[in-house]
C-alpha cells in the first residue's frame, strides 16, 4: 500500500490493537508519525513506533502475528497489503541509536492512553536528530516545519549538542555533523 496515513487512521489503527491487547504497551511514535500526531504534517507515508521495553515489544508482536500481521522488512509488519508498521526496539530508532530511554521523562510527550496502548510521541530534539540522520530533503524540510512551529520550545543550541553528542556514537559521525551545520546555518539564516 503506498497512501498516506493521517492523524485519524493511524489512532484508529492502534485502537484497534488496543482491543486485543491484556497488558500495557508503551508505544513511542516517531518519525513522520510523530510529526502528523502533532499536526506538523497532515499526513504520513511511513508509520513508525518505537517500543522501547524489549518485553512489550515481542507482547505486542505476538498480539499482531495473532492478527494476521506479517513481517514484510526488517522492522516492518503488514496486513493483507494494508499500511506497513515499523516498529523499533529498545533505544535505536532507523539507525539511529538515541541517548537515553525515551520513557525517561522529558523524553516523549504524552499523547494518548488507550486501555493498554500508552502512546507518546518522542520529544522534538530526538525527533529532529533521528530524521536529519537520514538527511532527506523530506527529513530537512520537516525538521524545519518543526522548529518554526515550536520555536518557543526548542533550543537550537541545546539541539546542536544533544546532536553531536548522539552523532558521537555513529559510525557516521563527521557525515552527520557536516549535515548538521548546513541545516543549523539554514535555522540561523532564517533566524527562526
Amino acid at each position: 500500500m503506498d497512501a498516506r496515513v493521517d492523524k485519524t487512521t493511524l489512532l484508529n489503527n492502534l485502537s484497534a490493537w488496543d482491543r486485543f491487547l491484556k497488558r500495557k504497551v508503551r508505544i513511542i511514535a516517531c518519525g513522520g508519525t510523530a510529526m502528523t500526531l502533532i499536526n506538523i504534517k497532515a499526513s504520513t507515508k511511513d508509520i513508525d513506533f518505537l517500543i522501547p521495553e524489549p518485553k512489550e515489544y515481542k507482547y505486542l508482536v505476538n498480539t499482531i502475528i495473532d492478527l494476521g500481521y506479517e513481517r514484510k522488512t526488517g522492522t516492518g509488519w503488514q496486513k493483507d497489503r494494508g499500511y506497513i508498521f515499523d516498529l523499533y526496539v529498545g533505544k535505536t530508532i532507523f539507525t539511529t541509536e538515541l541517548l537515553e530511554s525515551p520513557l525517561k521523562a522529558g523524553n516523549y510527550i504524552p499523547f494518548k492512553n488507550f486501555s493498554s496502548i500508552h502512546l507518546g510521541v518522542l520529544n522534538y530534539y530526538d525527533l529532529i536528530i533521528t530524521k536529519l540522520f537520514r538527511y532527506s530533503q523530506v527529513d530537512i524540510d520537516d525538521c524545519l516545519s518543526l522548529i518554526r512551529e515550536k520555536a518557543g520550545e526548542i533550543d537550537i543550541e541545546k539541539l546542536k549538542s544533544r546532536f553531536y553528542e548522539t552523532s558521537s556514537y555513529d559510525i557516521s559521525d563527521e557525515k552527520n555533523r557536516k549535515n548538521f551545520d548546513y541545516f543549523y546555518k539554514i535555522v540561523t539564516k532564517e533566524k527562526i
